[in-house]
């Protein structure tokens, strides 16, 4: 049987596990989260969240990075970049995160997420301290400066429509849980602010 108003199906009812989640976590012996990278093309979400991982990993912890482009290739390949496609992109994400948190995994994303209000729809999907919003700031002018895949030059040129910080807004978050200042300080030290923060909340 099928909704005939959006097509979808009504008889689908939650399953339980057997496998609880704080099964999960018990065996895993750390506390699983989201770290939430956000920012404008350029300014550093995905190298961060790479080096993170990799010194979360070192450490013994179960993680894994999920970074804008490599959804798209797979995923998300169906959306383009309108305002109501990058909602669905954020929505489908934090969905994927939230099954992650619920393995017990931490998991770091790296998406410029531009609209404050998708990231506080991702917040409520895990528990409060689940869920940690960092910022990874930069100037427009600083990233259009590095300008790693050429994009800031096409968006430019008028060859690259709805580019985030050109002419489709970034919302910077009013009150993130970190902020990390990349254009000020090398990759080494945001890595060792991340990683305090994270230790002070009992998440390493």
């Amino acid at each position: 049987m099928t909704d005939e108003n959006n097509d979808r199906s009504t008889n689908v009812v939650w399953h339980e596990h057997r496998v609880a989640h704080e099964d999960r976590v018990q065996r895993l012996g750390q506390k699983p989260g989201i770290l939430w990278f956000t920012g404008l093309s350029g300014s550093g979400k995905s190298t961060l969240a790479d080096a993170l991982e990799a010194s979360l990993f070192e450490q013994g912890r179960l993680t894994y990075v999920l970074d804008g482009d490599n959804i798209r290739h797979g995923l998300n390949r169906d959306l383009g970049f309108t305002d109501e496609a990058r909602v669905e992109n954020i929505r489908r994400i934090g969905e994927v995160a939230k099954l992650f948190v619920d393995a017990g995994v931490i998991v770091l994303t790296a998406f410029i997420s531009p609209f404050r209000a998708d990231r506080e729809i991702v917040r409520s999907l895990v528990e409060p301290d689940q869920f940690i919003e960092i910022h990874a700031r930069a100037p427009l002018d600083v990233c259009e400066q590095r300008d790693p895949k050429g994009l800031y030059k096409k968006a430019r040129a008028g060859e690259i429509p709805h580019f985030t910080g050109i002419d489709s807004p970034y919302e910077a978050p009013e009150d993130p849980e970190l902020i990390v200042d990349t254009a000020d300080h090398g990759l080494e030290a945001c890595v060792a602010q991340i990683s305090d923060a994270l230790r002070e909340r009992g998440m390493i």
